[in-house]
């Protein structure tokens, strides 16, 4: 027989409260040995922070403690389920407080910052114009077909992006509605962009502004009512919560007009044979079986990262990443690369070209040979990557007719590191080593690549699988 104790849990608190300023302990898989192509192993170095976060130790331990209660969300008379529901609610109120949103702001969840943009993309008004950069991630840029839109230039710093926009605005129709979506800070290049002032000016002309946060809000404190952001998504597998859900948050007023992204059972309030009356927000847009798991793992990182000192954590990604920076800059070969101003404040990440390498087999190179982490490719931002790289539009429409065609092309792409709670100076160090190595010895191992260039692995790989109660692939 089960016994439930109503005393509360004060035991199972100090497990939630891991310190995420400790960045050796408060992530799960800090330390972990991977091994290496020519022998041995090595302490894994995580440089993909910007790709996807490992978990926090108090998340991990938030979601171990749920399982055991779970349940379905809303409605249910069971006890594990009234408890379900109750920290589903929780984890709403949590992400609430962590970007500072008003109190008329409502939280959805959704699975990530991408189904969240799409989300908003679906509950604009049907004559709504959206005005987006061409720097921005595909999740931000590609949703917005379904409306008439307005592609600006990618900015060369941010008084011309503001300048852009603002011409933009004045020449829209003044009786329709607006959106600006804009990046909070750059996933190919860090910089941060000034979403403020893009709130100001979106109000000034009657427009709204969304900002696309999964980059921003690992890094920097958002407090969306000061700053005039309307709406803003952002994705937990970013912030330390990899457990598949993420969050639009914002005012109530479009979101709950058009008929919901999402059409099912738990977004209506009753279906007849001639109607269906929907529900308010936020079940309108949450239909079907909600991700309990993915939202309280969300939640609970939002608890635990506001009590961490972002400024003074992004003081010290700064010196780590401006280190990182001038040293790769001094390598023969080395070539990295920036949007704006190199003073122009940004997240840590540091994107980089080994010359006569292939980006891909360099990822594989110092993944392989050297056991670090890092991205590679064009991170969803095909535009932003092309104008980089100084891809002219002819050759990039000479690709695009190729691909049409069915053709395999060698596609473009740089190497991206990237850190955060859990990256120390040795990481960087052992970073700017293996490039050096490599820049002027070339790979120790042999590697096959994809036709387009997109992909290289070891070959022979003779690194071994850890013994895992799942099955692997290959």
């Amino acid at each position: 027989m089960t016994t439930i104790d109503s005393r509360p849990a004060a035991d199972a608190r100090p497990s939630l409260e891991s310190d995420p300023s400790d960045p050796q302990s408060a992530l799960v898989g800090a330390g972990i040995e991977v091994p290496l192509v020519t022998g041995g192993q090595a302490r894994f170095v995580n440089l993909d922070y910007a790709a996807s976060a490992p978990s926090m130790v108090g998340v991990a331990a938030a979601v171990e403690a749920l399982l055991p209660w779970y349940s379905s969300v809303h409605r249910g008379a069971g006890y594990p389920s009234q408890l379900a529901t109750a920290a589903y609610e929780g984890a709403r109120d949590a992400v609430h407080a962590f970007v500072g949103a008003r109190p008329s702001d409502v939280v959805i969840f959704t699975r990530n910052t991408t189904d969240a943009t799409n989300l908003l993309a679906a509950a604009l008004p049907p004559d709504a114009q959206v005005f987006v950069f061409a720097s921005e991630h595909h999740g931000n840029l590609l949703p917005w077909r379904r409306r008439e839109r307005v592609v600006l230039p990618i900015p060369a710093g941010p008084d011309e992006a503001l300048d852009r926009l603002q011409t933009a605005l004045a020449g829209r129709g003044p009786d329709r509605a607006a959106l600006v979506a804009v990046t909070g800070a750059s996933n190919v290049t860090g910089e941060i962009w000034p979403y403020p002032a893009f709130a100001e000016l979106a109000h000034r002309y009657g427009a709204r502004l969304l900002v696309d946060a999964a980059q921003l809000a690992p890094h920097r404190r958002i407090d969306m009512a000061a700053a005039g952001v309307d709406f803003l998504a952002l994705s937990g597998h970013k912030l330390y919560a990899p457990f598949g859900a993420g969050a639009l948050v914002g005012a109530p007023g479009w979101l709950g007009q058009q008929e919901p992204f999402l059409a099912g059972g738990g977004a209506v309030r009753y279906v007849s044979s001639q109607d269906v009356v929907w529900a308010g927000l936020p079940d309108r847009q949450e239909a079907g079986t909600p991700n309990l798991v993915g939202a309280v793992a969300l939640g609970v990182a939002c608890r635990l990262l506001a009590g961490v000192d972002l400024d003074l954590q992004a003081a010290r990604e700064t010196t780590l990443l401006e280190g990182a920076r001038s040293r790769l800059e001094q390598i023969d070969g080395v070539e990295v690369y920036r949007l704006w101003a190199a003073g122009h404040p940004r997240i840590g990440v540091l994107p980089f070209a080994v010359r006569g390498i292939l980006y891909s087999q360099l990822a594989a190179v110092l993944s392989a040979e050297y056991g670090i982490g890092v991205r590679h490719g064009c991170f969803c931002a095909h535009r932003l990557v092309a104008r980089l790289l100084r891809i002219g539009v002819h050759e990039e429409a000479r690709l695009q007719r190729a691909m049409a065609r069915g053709e395999s092309v060698r596609l473009p792409g740089v190497v991206r590191a990237s850190i955060g709670l859990g990256t120390v100076e040795e990481d960087l160090d052992r970073l700017v080593d293996a490039v050096t190595q490599i820049a002027t010895g070339g790979p120790a191992w042999t590697y096959r690549s994809s036709v387009d260039g997109t992909d290289s692995t070891p070959d022979p790989d003779p690194r071994p699988r850890p013994v895992l109660p799942f099955d692997l692939r290959g």
